[in-house]
């Protein structure tokens, strides 16, 4: 029996999906339940639900499931401008590249596994910073059962493989797999969000996350242009490529601007009427976002009350006058009025 969803659920599914505070997800949680069209071809979908309001509202009172409220986080809160999952098999030198790009003292060993909670840490980039979660390997050997969550905070991933292993292929095959049976996708579409055309069309709590893969180990290798080349064909590979080695830290410069660029990331500078522009810390936002949304970022009290705006680009007006719904651009420098 279909579904036949009404306008007011997708739009509570919607806002579930955009949301990061496990405070709004559990907010948005409950009004797709209300609003959800009471029949039997939604059963299955409301029971789903109830099970992830019934989740999430014991992991805001006591903490994920697994964790403990004096042990490591399971989920971390995300900060920066965005946050990027590291993901990959067992000894694909993610815990490398995380200390490398982040300046961090995770664990790094010569051994699979030696990362056991998640290990966030923070990617300069320019004047802004990338969070970067390091996670456990992926691997039907060691489940963690709680990685699933860990990726809901995220806004992408990067997914790093050992790109002089013999088993790469099959490697990049299980964790795409492993993942899938979590309702968790690596999708190649950056940007604007697309339309689910797989297995996870119709499933609001399909997680997909824009994938960037990081094919580690380069130094290792004869010619990586051509395994990087067989990689994808014979993986079946979509997602972009890029070429690294933690170990000697050719490409890691690349990967600031990749995630920069292909995220949509913009940075606005605010100022106080008669006073220089803040340039010390921009607030971060996505193209396409506005005047209110930067209102929003200072203060949520700020955007009711916001009037107007006096917005200086970098190749526009100085000062122009511009209303609430205004799109701000990288560079832009917004002087608010409520």
């Amino acid at each position: 029996m279909p579904a036949n969803l009404s306008p007011e659920y997708k739009l509570a599914e919607a806002a579930y999906r955009k949301a990061r505070d496990p405070k709004e997800r559990l907010l948005h949680l409950r009004e797709m339940l209300r609003v959800i069209p009471k029949h039997k071809g939604t059963e299955h979908l409301q029971a789903d639900i109830k099970a992830r309001v019934k989740d999430l509202t014991g992991e805001l009172e006591h903490g994920p499931k697994g964790g403990s409220r004096s042990g490591p986080a399971l989920v971390v809160r995300p900060e920066g401008a965005a946050q990027v999952a590291l993901v990959g098999p067992p000894n694909a030198g993610k815990s490398l590249l995380h200390a490398r790009l982040t300046a961090s003292h995770a664990h790094d060993a010569p051994y699979p596994f030696t990362t056991q909670f998640p290990e966030p840490g923070m990617m300069p980039f320019e004047d802004i910073h990338f969070q970067l979660v390091d996670l456990p390997a992926v691997a039907p050997e060691h489940p963690v059962p709680w990685l699933a969550s860990a990726l809901q905070m995220a806004d992408a991933a990067l997914l790093v493989v050992d790109l002089s292993a013999p088993s790469c292929i099959d490697a990049v095959g299980a964790v795409q797999a492993l993942l899938r049976e979590r309702r968790v996708y690596l999708i190649p579409q950056w940007g604007a969000p697309m339309a689910a055309d797989g297995p996870e069309e119709g499933d609001p709590f399909a997680l997909r996350l824009p994938t960037l893969l990081l094919a580690n180990k380069v130094d290792e290798v004869a010619d990586a242009a051509a395994e990087l080349e067989v990689l994808r064909e014979l993986a079946g590979i979509t997602l972009p490529m890029l070429p690294i080695s933690a170990a000697t830290g050719r490409g890691l410069a690349d990967i600031g601007p990749w995630l920069f660029r292909e995220l949509g990331v913009i940075r606005v500078y605010t100022k106080l009427p008669g006073k220089p522009a803040d340039r010390e810390r921009p607030f971060t936002l996505r193209r396409g976002q506005t005047v209110r949304d930067v209102a929003r970022l200072v203060h949520k009290d700020l955007e009711r009350s916001l009037r107007f705006a006096r917005v200086t680009g970098r190749a526009g007006f100085e000062g122009q006058h511009v209303g609430p719904e205004h799109a701000v651009n990288d560079g832009d420098v917004v002087e608010l009025h409520g």
